[in-house]
């Protein structure tokens, strides 16, 4: 009986191994779909808005749990769905390139048209759900819905080397979605938050744009070093990091602990940059700066959100 009993516990064991592999299969393919990383860096700017606009007009946070809720469902539904609506239509793209060929669209673990339901399904809701805060947080999310789909994905991302100023627009709009819920955005922190991350995404994406020259050359993307080289993009990298060095200074609100580490961000930031014009690994000096500029825009948000914590 014993001796029966040890292939059923294998045999059972081996089914529930591969079921687990199938269960992890599956949430990295919807990881991978939703691209994970770049959806919860666009959801922080949310957070730290709807934070601030609370903080601002000194209300209360749990007062206002039911709004924080749909804010952050709604936004990152609708974020959601931008996102795999790209993939579903970058699929000819992602095939050719190596940094998304396990993409599920690409390996075909998830149909084409299932991609496409699923990007309009979650769009959807996520419209429906911020319509239950306020209509300018609606729109502010349909702006960056439209922008990165129609814009970015569809128009201007395989044509024309200021892609990527149309799709800074996009991710720049989030702070927008997160102040407007509390109150309208004609207020100098949202603008400001607003300028940070156009600015910010510029910088970024020409870092990936480097790393990835030659993937990006490959599927005929007219990424700023494919079209006009790496030392011209060098040079904009330097001019547009240059750029946030004030904008500390306009949130002076925030406080002197705030103005000061977000300087020292900023020179840091400013001077990983320039010391691209001394390196002739490329790749490797694009892959430092990618890393302090997503290090950097996370520790400039959660920032702000610890500074004004009720002590």
């Amino acid at each position: 009986m014993r001796q029966e009993a040890v292939p059923s516990l294998q045999k059972a064991r081996g089914t529930t191994l591969s079921d687990t592999q199938k269960s992890l299969s599956i949430f990295a393919d919807i990881k991978a779909l939703l691209k994970g990383p770049v959806l919860v860096a666009n959801v922080l700017p949310v957070f730290t808005a709807f934070w601030l606009a609370l903080y601002f007009t000194g209300a209360s946070f749990s007062d206002h749990l039911g709004l924080f809720f749909l804010t952050m469902i709604g936004s990152t539904l609708v974020m959601g769905g931008a996102l795999v609506i790209n993939n579903w239509y970058d699929v000819d793209i992602d095939t050719v390139m190596d940094r998304t060929k396990n993409r599920p669209t690409v390996t075909g673990n998830f149909s084409l048209k299932a991609v496409l339901t699923i990007g309009i399904i979650l769009s959807i809701l996520g419209f429906i759900l911020l319509l239950f805060t306020t209509l300018e947080a609606t729109i502010y999310a349909f702006v960056g819905w439209f922008t990165y789909v129609v814009l970015y994905t569809i128009w201007s991302k395989r044509r024309y080397a200021f892609n990527t100023i149309i799709g800074s627009v996009s991710g720049a709009v989030t702070p927008l979605i997160g102040w407007a819920v509390i109150e309208s955005v004609a207020h100098t922190v949202p603008i400001v938050l607003f300028l940070i991350l156009f600015i910010f995404q510029m910088p970024h994406t020409f870092a990936i744009a480097i790393r990835k020259y030659d993937e990006y050359k490959a599927a005929n993307v007219a990424m700023l070093p494919v079209v006009r080289g790496i030392k011209v993009t060098k040079i904009q990298m330097v001019l547009y990091i240059a750029c946030l060095l004030p904008f500390p200074f306009f949130l002076s609100s925030l406080g002197t602990v705030f103005i000061v580490i977000a300087t020292l961000l900023n020179i840091g930031w400013l001077v990983v940059s320039m010391s691209g014009f001394f390196i002739k690994d490329d790749k490797k000096w694009a892959y430092v700066n990618f890393l302090y500029s997503v290090n950097y825009i996370s520790l400039l948000f959660l920032l702000m959100v610890i500074v004004t914590l009720p002590l």
